[in-house]
């Protein structure tokens, strides 16, 4: 079960150049924003995420509820491994895709649509394999949202109901960021190395519990119930953290591996 926050969260320790990367997107990389369109990229995010994956010999993936072509957009000219779409979707350092077979959504569709148009504030958001109900402008419809798509999908069980940040998805069953990362960590340049895993809401939990049990580091960012045992406050610390983690890897002699550091260091200070 996801343990509740306290001030025994350690903040992450810094990455060695045998670290495996892998990172949300929204509520990681970037803010969160009232449309999935609306979001900010810092400034300078993608130089620094450039330098990362060549310091890091390119074990570096975005793991995303979003679809690839999305945060390719907002990372340009940048095209990282990445996995979207909670891992219906997938591409390898290689650059080859993988893609389930989107099922039949156009019940699911036409329902959040009916919903969206009769409550102002509600955004649907069709992906390939999936589609997202938003309410973050109307947070007073959470119920009215998940009995709506709860519903939906009552006699499709190749179908199942996820519960984000004012979110809800349905989406194929048996796909979620843990399987993602596990086959990243099957291939190269990911194999072998120690994979360090950063996210914000309840869809990252699969990865937290996949990359611990392997000598691995789950972040938490921000607030909330979480199997990580890391923890940063907002992207605007994750960036921090990256920047610091940049620096060092680029020092000449890097820092040891988050799996070599002895348990009993003190954790290093929140950058900035």
């Amino acid at each position: 079960m996801p343990k509740s926050f306290d001030s025994n969260d350690q903040l992450p320790p810094p990455l060695g150049r045998d670290t495996a990367l892998f990172l949300d997107f929204d509520g990681t990389l970037v803010g969160l924003a009232p449309t999935p369109e609306a979001i900010e990229i810092p400034p300078a995010l993608v130089s620094l995420l450039s330098d990362l994956s060549d310091l890091l010999g390119g074990a570096l993936a975005v793991v995303s509820g979003r679809q690839i072509d999305s945060i390719d957009r907002f990372l340009a000219p940048l095209r990282l491994p990445a996995a979207g779409e909670h891992g219906v979707q997938r591409r390898d350092a290689t650059g080859h895709m993988q893609e389930q077979r989107a099922p039949d959504l156009v019940p699911i569709l036409d329902i959040a649509n009916e919903l969206a148009r009769v409550h102002e504030g509600l955004l649907v958001e069709r992906k390939h394999a999936a589609i997202a109900l938003h309410y973050r402008l109307a947070p007073q419809l959470e119920a009215v949202c998940r009995d709506a798509m709860t519903r939906a999908i009552e006699g499709h069980p190749a179908l199942e109901l996820m519960h984000g940040k004012f979110v809800f998805e349905v989406k194929p069953a048996g796909v979620n960021k843990g399987i993602a990362i596990d086959a990243f960590m099957s291939e190269a340049p990911f194999v072998g190395r120690t994979p360090v895993f950063a996210g914000d809401d309840t869809t990252d939990e699969s990865g937290f519990a996949l990359v611990q049990p392997r000598g691995g580091i789950a972040i938490k960012v921000g607030s909330g119930p979480s199997l990580a045992l890391h923890r940063l406050e907002s992207p605007r610390a994750v960036y921090e953290w990256l920047v610091q983690a940049r620096d060092l890897l680029a020092a000449p002699n890097p820092t040891p591996t988050p799996a070599s550091a002895s348990a009993k260091e003190e954790p290093p200070r929140n950058p900035g």
